[in-house]
């Protein structure tokens, strides 16, 4: 498993083979398809992908929300590889979360009311959840995480 620079023939490879859960959030949300939700969140953030055994599987960035507060929009997208290689992603994202944290003190983004396996994930990293958001007429979950050390 390498980390690389998050590249355009990511997005397609990620984009067609998308988990069912991001498929869906991506959907709610008001955007496109899985592979133009990618090339869009890859615009605004610093974006990385993830390939296992040389295949791009998980794309994660973070942009800038506010710049002057120290406020990011962290973001990830994968495919079922994340289900698979569950144990090794528990721990990649937990060591990884850190250093997420170099341009920010604060990261926030929502995420879908239905997608339980990514709000159980989220709280597992210690994430705030801050309250319901409708989007499109469905419900989101308004989520922050802070620097540790931060008050």
């Amino acid at each position: 498993m390498r980390i690389v620079p998050a590249r355009g023939k990511h997005c397609r490879s990620i984009g067609r083979r998308m988990r069912e859960s991001d498929r869906l959030e991506v959907q709610r949300s008001g955007r496109l398809g899985p592979v133009e939700a990618l090339r869009q969140s890859m615009r605004n953030s610093d974006a990385f992908t993830v390939l296992i055994d040389g295949r791009p599987e998980i794309m994660y960035g973070v942009g800038d929300l506010d710049v002057l507060a120290g406020v990011g929009g962290a973001w990830l997208l994968g495919t079922d590889a994340i289900t698979e290689n569950w144990r090794w992603f528990l721990r990649a994202t937990a060591e990884g979360l850190p250093g997420l944290f170099t341009r920010h003190r604060v990261l926030r983004n929502v995420v879908d009311r239905d997608n339980t396996a990514s709000l159980r994930w989220l709280k597992w990293l210690g994430a705030e959840f801050l309250g319901d958001i409708d989007i499109h007429g469905h419900p989101f979950v308004l989520f922050e995480m802070r620097k540790r050390g931060d008050v």
